[in-house]
């Protein structure tokens, strides 16, 4: 795994009832706070997926974001990944 300091990606699938509750929107402002980029998904099984990337520091305060108890909706459970950033993203969008 990528030292605190790098750069480093997230993946996160987020389960409960996350969709149109506004949880891609909440988590896409979270990231934009953190100065993250990449995207939020609807997955057609009812998850949403969380692709971040930028400093490890920023990704960890994310994923505890996404894990908190104070997003839209309910979540009751979050599987993460990390990877090696692989960039090509602008901003951070809701799909």
């Amino acid at each position: 795994m990528p030292e605190s300091g790098d750069r480093t990606r997230l993946t996160a699938w987020v389960r409960g009832h996350v969709q149109g509750v506004g949880f891609r929107w909440w988590t896409r402002c979270r990231a934009l706070e953190l100065g993250l980029v990449g995207t939020a998904t609807n997955l057609a099984d009812g998850r949403v997926e969380v692709v971040a990337e930028g400093p490890r520091q920023a990704c960890e305060e994310l994923l505890a974001a996404l894990r908190g108890g104070s997003t839209p909706g309910r979540v009751t459970s979050v599987v993460e990944q990390w990877s090696e950033p692989k960039g090509g993203y602008q901003g951070f969008t809701e799909r």
